[in-house]
């Protein structure tokens, strides 16, 4: 029987950053996910790396200012993924006072400390290229910093360094039972019609708004965790501008909405905050929150945004804690960690809300919990790069370059979509590949065989889901026949 100092239950970003984590420190890890990495609300996130400027109506200070310093480490540690933004707020005069907006972005400047964005300033709109998209294009607005990123390839780099730092990933495996023997946990695991029994002497539950379950119903905990799950939906449409920067939407609710550049054709407008019961596996955009978000977007926008033109919708549930605050999008995104068992016993832990761009600080907390039980070395993870986050002095730039020069027969749009999605990684994709012909058949878009083995093969892919929508997002723009030829080339 396989023996582990931790198992993990969730392939999502905490999990994955949590086995990261306890890997690099020499702990023996094993990570369970019953479906695949970052199939759940980790890749229907709104693909922000922020502090979270809404907060601060909140008075989430240290929350705010906890993010902003994860912010800062992500856009260094990964720069392929997580690259800097400016974000636009068209002043409206009935919803939030300027002093008030003015007041809020100079505050979110001092909480981001000495940052390597810009600072915020106060726009012209009549005169600035961020106004010519508005509807009412005249008046002031505001500009500050934040960051964006691939959330499903951000799971996924945290997995491939928890693997090569000795992690066990596995996914399309659940976790049947779980419970106490001795001082390890026995954990009896589904894979297809398999069963395995192994041990653990920790167990994690990551599993983000599967969480309450995995104590209720597998771990038969009596835990007393409260948990909201609340369902943020979005848009993907057809570019509604030219320009690089983002606009955060006030909305007469007091809600406010993002409009985010999304790769080169469109624009991600979200998100919504609607409490659900029930699987968070099976929660989609309700056509009444597609309207929603088509009607905001419509009143700032000159483009006109209507439901059917909207070309891809995506909903993922928040688990948060449940503070009794009676509004959805007050609840605070803080998180908290809850153990479980006597002295002496198999520890359990449970992480329970938090945000997207605090996973690495939140894995770091979780890990520390267990040096009451195991001999680790020291957290490591605020200076490490993500694989293929090591650029090197040129960056970015310095990697497209070396495309250009070493795979000069790759279109510039390509090599900018994998130096994204893999970074200095893309190289190793490639291989000696010197034409486009060396890659393989064409399959979907600008994705060919070579990609695709290198996905199945170093990257967990299965399903042509798994490919389309989560390594990369060439579903979207998907022709019935270019699935069909991702789902042959997988079974071959």
């Amino acid at each position: 029987m396989k023996e582990y100092d931790v198992a993990i239950i969730g392939g999502g970003i905490n999990g994955c950053g949590i086995a990261r984590d306890a890997a690099g420190r020499g702990l023996s890890v094993l990570l369970l996910e019953q479906n695949d990495l970052a199939s759940g609300t980790s890749s229907a996130s709104s693909k922000l790396i922020h502090g979270g400027i809404r907060y601060l109506e909140n008075y989430d200070f240290r929350l705010v200012r906890e993010a902003l310093h994860e912010r800062e480490l992500l856009l260094k540690n990964a720069p392929h993924l997580c690259r800097p933004m400016r974000f636009v707020i068209p002043h409206v005069p009935s919803m939030r006072p300027a002093w008030i907006i003015r007041i809020g972005i100079k505050l979110y400047d001092i909480l981001s400390g000495r940052s390597i964005l810009p600072r915020s300033r106060v726009l012209d709109l009549a005169d600035d290229p961020a106004g010519a998209p508005l509807r009412n294009a005249g008046g002031y607005g505001f500009e500050y910093s934040d960051g964006v990123t691939d959330d499903a390839r951000l799971v996924i780099a945290n997995a491939i360094d928890a693997r090569e730092r000795g992690a066990e990933i596995r996914t399309r495996t659940r976790v049947v039972s779980a419970r106490r023997a001795g001082k390890h946990w026995e954990l009896v695991l589904a894979e297809g019609a398999a069963r395995e029994t192994i041990h653990a002497r920790a167990l994690v539950n990551a599993a983000g708004p599967w969480a309450g379950h995995v104590l209720d119903a597998i771990v038969k905990s009596d835990s007393q965790v409260k948990m909201r799950l609340v369902k943020g939906s979005h848009i993907v449409y057809p570019r509604l501008y030219e320009h690089d920067r983002a606009y955060v939407l006030q909305n007469s609710d007091g809600r406010i909405v993002f409009a985010i550049p999304f790769g080169t054709k469109y624009t991600l407008i979200g998100t919504t905050d609607v409490e659900v019961t029930g699987d968070p596996g099976h929660v989609s955009a309700s056509a009444e929150e597609i309207r929603y978000l088509c009607a905001i977007a419509g009143k700032f926008f000159r483009a006109s945004v209507e439901p059917s033109r909207v070309v891809w919708t995506f909903a993922g549930v928040r688990p948060l804690i449940d503070d009794g605050k009676g509004s959805a999008s007050k609840v605070s995104r803080e998180y908290e960690i809850v153990g479980d068992g006597s002295y002496g016993e198999a520890p359990l832990l449970s992480l329970i809300g938090g945000k997207l761009t605090a996973f690495r600080a939140m894995s770091e907390d979780v890990v520390n919990r267990l040096a009451h039980w195991f001999a680790m070395r020291p957290a490591w993870t605020a200076d490490e790069p993500l694989p293929g986050g090591d650029l090197g002095q040129g960056g970015f730039d310095g990697l497209l370059a070396d495309l250009a020069r070493d795979h000069a027969y790759l279109p510039a749009a390509t090599a900018n979509r994998i130096a994204h999605a893999y970074g200095r990684r893309a190289i190793n994709m490639l291989g000696d590949a010197k034409r486009l012909e060396d890659l393989g058949e064409r399959l979907v878009g600008d994705l060919y065989r070579r990609e695709l083995d290198y996905l199945r093969a170093q990257e967990w892919a299965k399903t042509a889901e798994d490919v389309l929508w989560r390594r990369t997002k060439l579903g979207i723009a998907a022709s019935e026949s270019e699935v069909a030829a991702v789902r042959a080339a997988l079974s071959a």
